[in-house]
C-alpha cells in the first residue's frame, strides 16, 4: 500500500505535464470525462445505491441522503457541468497587467496554476467530479478525500475519470481519489505541504474546524452557512413569504439554505402569524426568542445555540430586533460569513445591510439559495469561501489559479 508521500510525489510530478497542455487539449479531455460518465451511469448509479442504503441504515437525516444520491438526472446535470467548465476561458496564461519601466523592462502579471489541490469534503458525490474538471482546466492536479457515505459512488466516478484520462493519454495520476477515508488518514493529508499547495475543505463546521487546526498547508475555508433573512419592517410581506420558503425548504441540506430569520419588532404581530402557517405547510419546525414564542405559541423557545447553528435541516431559528442596528449586530455575531439578505423596500435601509453585513455574499430582495457557481455564471464551483483572503464567495475557474510576474529584458542591470 502506498503511502500518502508516495501519493503525494506522484500527484505533484503529474503538474509540469498539465502546464503544458493548452485549452484544446484540456476542453477535448473534459468532452470526453463527460460523455463517459454518461454512458457510465448506470454502473454509477448501481453503487451511490450502496452509499444510500448504507447511509439510511446509519440513520442519517433525510436532508444529508438527498445530497448524497443520485439520479439519471442528477448524472447528465453532473456531466453538463463540465461542459459548462468547457465553455468558459482558460484563465491560464491570462495577462491581468502590464507595463514597461523607464529601464525598458517589461514587467507582465500572469495567471499560472496553484499546483496541487487537496479537497476534503463529505457526501456529495457530485464535489468528486466538479473538483476534477475545474481543477484541470485550471492546470491542477487534485487529490480527493471524501466521505465514507459516499466512497462507492466516488470510486465509480474517478475510475471513470481514470479511465478517460488514460485513453487520452494523460497521466491518470492528475486526479487521486483516497479510498481510505478514515480521520487518521485525513490528518496526514493536511500534513503534506512538501507536495500539496492548497487544501480545501468542502464540509460541516467540525470538519472545518479540525482542518484549521491540523492543517499545515494553506487552506481556503469554505462550506459552513449559518445564512440569515433579515425582514425589514419597510417589507413586502407576500415577497419576503415566498424567499424564505423558497431558501428554508427549495433544499434544506445545502450550505446556502436560509437557517435563520430576523424580523422587526413593528410588524412581528403581523408577519409571524403568517410564516407560522406558511412553513407549517413544509413541516419546519421554528425556534424562537421570547418575542416571537409570546407571538405564537407553537414556536419553540430557543437556546444560544440555534443563533449559530448550520441545521441542514426543516428548523429555522426566529430572532426579533428593534431595530436595522440590532439586526445587523445580531447576524454579524452568529453569522459564518456565508449569505445573508436583506427583504425590504426601502433603499437606504438596503444600502446600510449591503455595507455593513460582513459576509461573502450579501442580497437584497433575493434568496440565499442563488450563492451558487453555476447561478452566478462561473459553472460549477470547487466552494464558497467564507474568507477574506485569495478568494472569497463561490469559487470558479480563476480562483483555482495564483499569478507570477514574467518580465522580458535586453541586457538590464540594477544601478
Amino acid at each position: 500500500m502506498e503511502s500518502l508521500e508516495e501519493i503525494g510525489k506522484k500527484v505533484k510530478e503529474t503538474t509540469a505535464k498539465l502546464n503544458h497542455m493548452n485549452s484544446k487539449e484540456k476542453n477535448e479531455v473534459l468532452e470526453k470525462v463527460a460523455e463517459a460518465i454518461e454512458d457510465a451511469k448506470q454502473e454509477i448509479l448501481k453503487d451511490n445505491q450502496k452509499d444510500v442504503k448504507n447511509a439510511m441504515q446509519n440513520g442519517i437525516k433525510s436532508s444529508l441522503v438527498d445530497r448524497l444520491k443520485l439520479n439519471e438526472n442528477r448524472i447528465f446535470d453532473m456531466a453538463q457541468g463540465l461542459r459548462k467548465i468547457v465553455d468558459f476561458d482558460d484563465p491560464i496564461g491570462e495577462t491581468i497587467e502590464g507595463k514597461t519601466l523607464e529601464n525598458g523592462l517589461e514587467i507582465l502579471k500572469k495567471r499560472v496554476p496553484l499546483g496541487v489541490i487537496a479537497i476534503i469534503y463529505e457526501a456529495r458525490p457530485n464535489v468528486t467530479l466538479d473538483a476534477f474538471g475545474l481543477c484541470f482546466k485550471a492546470g491542477n492536479a487534485v487529490i480527493l478525500k471524501g466521505g465514507a457515505d459516499a466512497i462507492h459512488t466516488n470510486i465509480a466516478i474517478t475510475n471513470v475519470i481514470k479511465k478517460t484520462l488514460k485513453e487520452c493519454k494523460i497521466s491518470e495520476n492528475c486526479v487521486y481519489l483516497l479510498e481510505d477515508t478514515s480521520r487518521e488518514t485525513a490528518k496526514k493529508l493536511m500534513k503534506l505541504n512538501q507536495y500539496v499547495d492548497v487544501l480545501i475543505p468542502r464540509g460541516g463546521a467540525g470538519l472545518i474546524k479540525t482542518v484549521l487546526e491540523n492543517s499545515t498547508i494553506p487552506v481556503i475555508e469554505t462550506g459552513t452557512g449559518n445564512c440569515h433573512i433579515y425582514v425589514d419592517e419597510l417589507a413586502d410581506f407576500n415577497m419576503a413569504l415566498s424567499i424564505i420558503e423558497n431558501a428554508k425548504t427549495q433544499r434544506t441540506g445545502v450550505c446556502n439554505a436560509c437557517e435563520s430569520l430576523v424580523v422587526h419588532k413593528t410588524i412581528a404581530n403581523q408577519f409571524i402569524p403568517l410564516l407560522v402557517e406558511k412553513l407549517s405547510k413544509k413541516e419546519v419546525e421554528i425556534r424562537g426568542d421570547k418575542v416571537a414564542c409570546e407571538i405564537c405559541q407553537t414556536i419553540l423557545p430557543a437556546t444560544e445555540e440555534d443563533w449559530g447553528h448550520e441545521y441542514l435541516d426543516l428548523i429555522l431559528s426566529v430572532k426579533i430586533v428593534s431595530d436595522i442596528e440590532e439586526a445587523i449586530k445580531h447576524i454579524n455575531q452568529y453569522s459564518t460569513k456565508h449569505s445573508e439578505s436583506i427583504i425590504t423596500q426601502n433603499y437606504e435601509n438596503a444600502q446600510k445591510f449591503l455595507k455593513e453585513i460582513d459576509s461573502s455574499c450579501v442580497y437584497v430582495n433575493a434568496s440565499t439559495r442563488f450563492t451558487d457557481g453555476g447561478q452566478f455564471g462561473l459553472g460549477a464551483e470547487i466552494g464558497i469561501s467564507t474568507q477574506k483572503l485569495h478568494a472569497r464567495g463561490p469559487m470558479g475557474l480563476k480562483d483555482l489559479t495564483t499569478t507570477k510576474y514574467v518580465i522580458y529584458g535586453n541586457g538590464q542591470i540594477r544601478p
